[in-house]
């Protein structure tokens, strides 16, 4: 297994980094082979340019400037998104990711007919393990576009029986050590039933102290 985890948050002491380190974690173990992008770390630039646009469907150079994301992408059988939910979506660093990187002849070919030609067959396991400032219900009855972009949008691009999984820590203001410190368990579970993993494997001692670190939950 081949798995590439597109990290985004602008703290590395943030509870996203310990979800982050738990996936990670919990990946080494089911002996996967692991890549991380981490996009405030890397100093990913999400902006889609004037000279982007312009060369977006021309797949001889549109992914000039990004090929090590490209790579990446093109290398895993297993993606994975690691991320807070802000205004109820994607923050703008990862929205900004999908838009220079899941580009024509990379993601998906341009039609012939009415709809695009997905690209991204490779991919088997497609995962979101997010946080979110607001309830469960109340991020429902928005539409949980964030959701709605990976397991949706980018799903329809993955191979036919893609696999998927979802997690998120709702209410991540009123959360406290005892339920940061649940969630971190369940983010193991959840993904070792997205990879197929044995059940003994759990995420390494120590990952759950970091939920109860002093520095407030940030989403």
């Amino acid at each position: 297994m081949k798995a590439l985890v597109v990290f985004c948050h602008p703290n590395p002491a943030s509870f996203n980094a310990a979800v982050l380190k738990t996936v990670v974690s919990t990946l080494e173990q089911a002996k996967a082979d692991v890549q991380v992008i981490d996009l405030y770390r890397d100093g990913f630039d999400p902006a889609l340019c004037l000279k982007d646009w312009q060369r977006y469907e021309d797949c001889s150079c549109n992914t000039n400037g990004i090929e090590p994301h490209v790579a990446a992408l093109r290398w895993c059988d297993t993606l994975l998104f690691v991320y807070p939910t802000w205004w109820y979506g994607l923050p703008a660093v990862l929205k900004g990711w999908c838009d220079r990187v899941l580009v024509p002849g990379v993601a998906f070919e341009m039609p012939t007919g009415n709809d695009i030609e997905p690209s991204l067959g490779h991919i088997k396991r497609l995962g979101v393990f997010t946080t979110c400032g607001a309830s469960r219900w109340l991020t429902f009855f928005i539409g949980a576009p964030g959701r709605r972009t990976i397991l949706r949008g980018i799903r329809l691009l993955c191979a036919r029986r893609c696999r998927t999984a979802f997690l998120a820590h709702y209410l991540m203001d009123a959360s406290t050590a005892q339920s940061r410190s649940r969630h971190l368990d369940r983010v193991a579970r959840k993904l070792q039933r997205l990879i197929g993993a044995p059940r003994h494997i759990q995420a390494q001692d120590g990952l759950e102290d970091q939920s109860h670190s002093p520095t407030p939950p940030i989403r």
